[in-house]
């Protein structure tokens, strides 16, 4: 049980209605997620302010794994279910990629940079060595998505630590972070 009441749709604040209306036109219902941050609807603005900007940024397949390397990384089971179920059917990722991007890797040679970077990013608090950056660099990133991949951590991180807190009630199919097996 939440630790805080998610509100009903018609009981989030005054503010935070128009907001909530773009989530439905977007994904076809609201989750809790944004009804919960719709408390604030100053957070709840910035959140949706910050997503939209970053969707611009990296390939929906890349903005998905590292959404799971970093949900694993902070044991979030919402986000975990959550960018589980839009990496396979948003993003197209499979099972055995899924499993490979909450183990901080990928399939794919440059994504799996940006993951294990973003996962160490989230593990070390930030505190990544000159060889990580490197090896981010040597896959083909520039600096400006350097940038994008730790705004991208920071965004994941916020929603992992706000359901964690809050114990959100998970709405989509559940994923556990305790449940993963290494993928070699």
């Amino acid at each position: 049980m939440s630790r805080i009441t998610i509100p009903a749709r018609e009981a989030a604040p005054a503010a935070s209605q128009p907001l909530l209306d773009a989530v439905e036109k977007s994904l076809g219902s609201i989750p809790n997620l944004f009804r919960l941050i719709a408390l604030s609807p100053v957070a709840l603005e910035a959140y949706l302010g910050q997503n939209g900007l970053l969707a611009k940024t990296l390939s929906v397949k890349t903005r998905e794994r590292i959404a799971l390397a970093v949900a694993q990384v902070n044991g979030c089971d919402y986000c975990l279910s959550a960018h589980t179920y839009l990496g396979l059917n948003l993003a197209g990722l499979d099972d055995e990629e899924i499993a490979l991007n909450r183990n901080g890797h990928s399939n794919d040679p440059k994504a799996d940079a940006a993951v294990s970077f973003a996962a160490k990013v989230a593990r070390e608090r930030g505190r990544v060595d000159n060889a990580d950056v490197a090896a981010l660099r040597a896959a083909g990133y520039d600096d400006s998505k350097i940038v994008e991949i730790v705004a991208l951590v920071a965004e994941s991180s916020f929603t992992n630590f706000l359901n964690n807190v809050v114990q959100t009630e998970v709405d989509f199919p559940a994923v556990s972070a305790a449940d993963l097996a290494e993928v070699a």
